[in-house]
């Protein structure tokens, strides 16, 4: 697989931020296929919402990805990027892509929205679904977490599963960031969310 320097590329796939970067580009270095695109992080939700319809209409584009949180309200960040979209003179039909995606025109546009483009959550959601099934120390991280008083949780109810996450990745051998626990095998891209995401990029990229 092969990425390029940020701005030289006519395939791109536009993230949030820098754990989105290592998450996918780990992501696609196990899997082995060929990929070769762009990954260009945008600094958070909204300016990689206003810049989705100036990247595609970028001359030259042949692939536009787009990979968003889903947070609170998935339907609100479907229509926020369908309404972008529009402003590039792309219309979507349908409001339910479970599978992702992929409008199949010039450019070729995907979208995805973690963690599996239907329920309220985020990039945290979806890795977690990687942690291998029978790992004895997730259950510990989440006991952990949940055993904090409730005065002592600087974290809202609606990011405790991020912390217990964080609290996993602690206990590696080396603590690592998400992306890093991929390319050492602490994480697992077999399990069928990660393999749908894989299917989404196939479809987008090869």
């Amino acid at each position: 697989m092969a990425f390029t320097s940020p701005g030289t590329c006519d395939r791109v796939l536009l993230v949030e931020g820098p754990d989105d970067l290592n998450v996918v580009r780990h992501i696609c270095r196990l899997d082995a296929s060929d990929f070769s695109f762009d990954i260009v992080p945008k600094d958070g939700w909204e300016k990689l919402r206003d810049s989705i319809s100036v990247e595609i209409k970028r001359p030259g584009r042949q692939i536009v990805g787009i990979l968003a949180d889903a947070d609170d309200i998935p339907a609100g960040r479907w229509d926020a990027i369908k309404d972008r979209l529009d402003r590039a003179g792309i219309q979507v039909e349908g409001s339910s892509f479970p599978h992702g995606l992929i409008i199949d025109q010039t450019p070729k546009v995907g979208v995805w929205l973690m963690p599996d483009n239907e329920n309220p959550s985020e990039l945290e959601d979806f890795v977690i679904e990687m942690i291998p099934d029978g790992d004895p120390v997730w259950p510990r991280s989440q006991s952990y977490i949940d055993g904090i008083p409730d005065g002592q949780r600087p974290f809202t109810e609606g990011k405790r599963q991020r912390a217990q996450l964080y609290a996993w990745l602690a206990t590696r051998e080396e603590p690592r960031l998400m992306g890093a626990a991929i390319g050492t095998h602490d994480l697992d891209i077999d399990g069928p969310l990660c393999q749908s995401f894989v299917g989404w990029l196939k479809r987008l990229f090869l």
